[in-house]
């Protein structure tokens, strides 16, 4: 027996509320930010931040997804052994590489500030077992716990940034905010959940071997296909700043600050609600088609109306609560306003490709999103009009993900019998 919708909505409802309270302070402080920073401060930071996005997903090797599908405790603790090992082998790599890159002066890496560099590494670390605390929760339902620890790190990371801002630590003082508030939201949900603690190593035990193996689909498939997603997501805000100058890449910062962060949060909180219901329903009845119905309504639902507001009235609210030079920062808010509806709808429902073994069909989705991406960033017009393309041609291809997802979702025999219909 599935579980029933009131149930979806009283998880959902704890896991929203703790991300709505999470955006807060990252809202409030904002406008503040937005005039003691730069916008070049803005690019540099969200371009450190792209690059910790981009190397926190190859350090979990998407193993935090396996851990809600395998409630062993050991092989639980296994996972965290298994990311706790990758995330380090890759944040020492990355320090490496980063103090060598500037020594023989690489021409992007000399224009970030030391404080940068040596915490990219740092932060991919913290980012890495962070992920994989959450799933552990979402795995046990301890959704309010989890929403507790995102709270504390956003909530430390907006008022740190703050701070430090206003004790004139200028751009270094996004980084170090940010920093902050990993550590405290990781100590955090730590403390709240009290996970297992990984057995460590120098090098990988055979237990962790054979745990890779037997879970190779998610760094075999889900890895590149999560890699392609987030390098074509991260791509734009590199491709404006060196197209059209680091003024525009700061507005288009804002731009996904004011967009990405929130419907990031509030799609991961339904999210965390719909990994643990469509493993249940998969192994009670065999499918997941009655959770995804009802969270895709449930998305729908959540979606539609900030979506309107920031499309008639982004420009003038950027102005007035930024400042009147961040309002061309709105009017790119609008136009991809229409993407961002879709990314938050489609983004928790693709779940369902993890459940359903079809790894490699999104694998094939998101080179189709790659090659899209680069095709429009990389074509000869204005700013506005190449985010008018990227709008168009994105939100068709999240339409194909979309029935692509409910497809896997309703697939219950292939799947059963290890097979694949698609």
């Amino acid at each position: 027996m599935s579980l029933s919708i009131p149930v979806f909505w009283k998880n959902a409802t704890t896991v929203l509320t703790g991300a709505v309270v999470a955006q807060i302070l990252p809202l409030l402080v904002s406008p503040l930010i937005t005039r003691l920073c730069t916008p070049a401060d803005l690019g540099e930071f969200s371009v450190w931040l792209g690059i910790v996005s981009i190397a926190t997903m190859i350090g979990t090797l998407r193993l935090e997804a396996a851990m809600i599908l395998d409630h062993d405790s050991e092989a639980q603790r296994t996972c965290f052994g298994v990311i706790a090992y990758s995330s380090t082998l890759l944040a020492i790599i990355l320090t490496i590489a980063a103090i060598i890159s500037h020594a023989v002066g690489v021409p992007q890496v000399k224009k970030m500030s030391w404080l940068g560099l040596m915490t990219i590494g740092l932060g991919v670390w913290l980012s890495a077992y962070n992920q994989a605390v959450i799933a552990y929760a979402t795995s046990y339902r301890a959704f309010g716990k989890a929403a507790m620890a995102k709270v504390c790190g956003a909530g430390t990371v907006a008022l740190g940034q703050l701070v430090l801002l206003l004790m004139g630590q200028k751009g270094e003082a996004l980084f170090m905010g940010q920093i902050l508030g990993l550590t405290i939201g990781l100590w955090a949900a730590i403390y709240l959940l009290s996970p297992p603690r990984p057995k460590l190593s120098v090098g990988p035990t055979h237990i962790q071997l054979v745990y890779l193996k037997k879970h190779q689909p998610f760094w075999r498939f889900s890895l590149p296909a999560g890699l392609l997603n987030i390098v074509a997501g991260k791509f734009p805000l590199f491709l404006v700043g060196a197209k059209y100058g680091l003024f525009a890449a700061g507005l288009y910062a804002l731009t996904e600050r004011i967009l990405a962060a929130p419907a990031s949060l509030l799609a991961s909180s339904v999210l965390e609600v719909f990994k643990r219901q469509s493993v249940h329903e998969f192994q009670t009845v065999g499918n997941c088609g009655e959770a995804f119905r009802s969270t895709f309504k449930a998305l729908v639902i959540l979606g539609s109306g900030p979506v309107l507001c920031i499309f008639v009235f982004a420009p003038d609210l950027c102005a007035r609560i930024f400042g009147e030079p961040w309002r061309e920062a709105g009017e790119f808010a609008r136009i991809l306003a229409p993407l961002y509806f879709f990314n938050f709808v489609a983004s928790p429902l693709s779940y369902v490709f993890f459940v359903a073994g079809k790894q490699r069909m999104e694998l094939t989705w998101q080179i189709a999103l790659f090659v899209t991406t680069f095709a429009v960033f990389l074509s000869p017009t204005s700013l506005k009009q190449t985010l008018v393309n990227y709008t168009i041609s994105y939100s068709a291809l999240y339409v194909v993900y979309l029935y692509l997802s409910y497809r896997s979702a309703k697939n219950s025999r292939s799947i059963s019998n290890g097979r694949s219909t698609s």
